[in-house]
């Protein structure tokens, strides 16, 4: 006897204009850490900020809400159309059993009004809010703390030079639940304790650990840990969290401080000093002095995410442990004696161990979250590193500069790790594209030269 499906209800995401590349992405991968996934219903306009998705079950909205930082709220949709008669139409063809237990005479609501690159008057407002009195509300009105809040959404384009009379699309719905944008403020760079040259945005944080699908008692690991904010939003929601760096410095929060009039970093200024700061303390494993190219972990699959940005040698060195021999040319001390030699650590390298890495310590069904750099006139799929074991998920664009941008690469872990495939992009063909990356230092720079040039012609005109 075959099970019946679940039966799917609409609702209405209504998402962020940020990032947009990031979103699809995002929705995605917490959908199937929620256990739904994007149906072939989907009603996804990319760079829209109005989605119309089928989700199983109020339940697993509100849990995709309780994670995104890409959307702003999300409603069960009632109706839908593109102009006011086809939204009434719609409205009055919704089952009139599922709107009753929100309209009952004993409970209270209001509705509420959101127009997208459109701004109505008061009046407006009114007038359209009175054109819903077909709707069988028997509540009273409560404009302060209502039982439930009814949406009115209306879509003018994307153009603000060209806005125009009517909407395209019209929307109304139950309020379900709002994302987590306040994160992004209340984890912000600019308030943290401890920060570095190339501290991770917050937004970004967040989209990586959500991208990763990071859950609760989850290990996570950032080989290229720098001041931990990668860590942070793991840990906030509910994962152990650790890391290694090769610079001993930054582990142990000493050196010179990358705030503005602040010459020396305090002695409270380090990664489990930022934990604590967001009641985060009790999931710091810890961070350790380590080199990504020679790894230090036993054998076995140990971490359940891996989220990390690797340096891409503008602002931080790309550095490895050298040789005994490379001792005598380059020897580099820090401070409490601390003595170690490094080389060159070539991108195209950086990569290849990290996925090796990966595909070796990932349980299965793991991702590796990570940023790519990318010189944008050669871009290709094909520079994209590849491993057997695992799977490339996504690959969002953000750009740097009109020549240079980042991707942020998910992949996850499908086939069990074997010792045949420790060096196997070596043998598929596949690794000399890789090596364009290394010079990617060069080009980033060479752009800036340009533009640079380009600017001093412009005002000498």
């Amino acid at each position: 006897m075959e099970l019946a499906a679940p039966a799917f209800r609409r609702y209405l995401l209504l998402l962020a204009q940020e990032h947009l590349e990031f979103r699809l992405p995002e929705i995605s991968s917490l959908l199937s850490l929620c256990g739904g996934k994007f149906s072939g219903e989907q009603e996804i306009r990319v760079n829209s900020p109005f989605w119309i998705l089928n989700i199983p079950s109020e339940e697993m909205a509100r849990g995709l809400m309780k994670r995104t930082v890409c959307a702003k709220s999300i409603f069960e949709l009632w109706g839908h159309g593109r102009s006011e008669g086809e939204l009434y139409a719609s409205l009055k063809n919704y089952p009139v059993d599922k709107m009753l237990p929100y309209l009952q005479s004993d409970s209270t609501y209001k509705v509420h009004i959101h127009t997208f690159n459109k701004t109505l008057t008061q009046a407006q407002k009114i007038k359209k809010i009175d054109a819903l009195e077909f709707l069988p509300f028997k509540g009273k009105v409560n404009l302060k703390n209502p039982e439930h809040i009814f949406w009115i959404l209306e879509d003018y384009g994307m153009n603000p030079n060209n806005v125009p009379e009517e909407p395209f699309h019209l929307y109304f719905g139950r309020w379900i639940a709002d994302g987590q944008r306040e994160l992004i403020e209340s984890y912000s760079v600019k308030k943290r304790h401890f920060i570095g040259n190339t501290s991770m945005d917050a937004c970004l944080s967040f989209i990586m650990a959500n991208h990763g699908r990071v859950k609760p008692n989850d290990v996570v690991y950032d080989p290229f840990v720098g001041t931990g904010g990668l860590l942070i939003s793991s840990a906030h929601f509910g994962a152990y969290v650790c890391g290694t760096d090769i610079d001993y410095n930054t582990i142990h929060g000493l050196g010179k401080a990358s705030r503005k009039n602040q010459k020396w970093r305090g002695p409270d200024e380090n990664i489990r000093a930022n934990l604590r700061q967001y009641g985060l303390e009790k999931y710091y494993l810890d961070a350790l002095v380590a080199d990504s190219s020679r790894p230090i972990w036993r054998k076995g699959m140990l971490f359940d995410a891996i989220i990390t940005d690797p340096p891409y040698g503008i602002r931080e060195a790309t550095r490895r442990t050298g040789s005994q021999k490379e001792a005598v040319k380059s020897v580099e001390r820090s401070t409490e004696n601390h003595i170690f030699v490094s080389s060159n650590y070539h991108l195209s390298d950086i990569f290849f161990d990290l996925l090796k890495f990966a595909a070796e310590y990932l349980v299965m069904g793991g991702r590796l979250v990570y940023w790519l750099p990318i010189y944008r006139p050669e871009y290709t799929e094909e520079i994209i590193p590849r491993h057997p074991c695992l799977k490339l998920i996504s690959n969002c664009e953000q750009m740097l500069s009109s020549h240079t941008s980042r991707r942020l690469i998910t992949m996850e872990k499908v086939k069990e790790f074997k010792d045949q495939d420790e060096n196997s992009y070596l043998l598929d063909g596949q690794y000399m594209p890789y090596r364009g990356h290394n010079s990617f230092r060069e080009k980033y720079f060479s752009g800036v030269t340009k533009r640079i040039a380009k600017e001093e012609k412009d005002n000498q005109k």
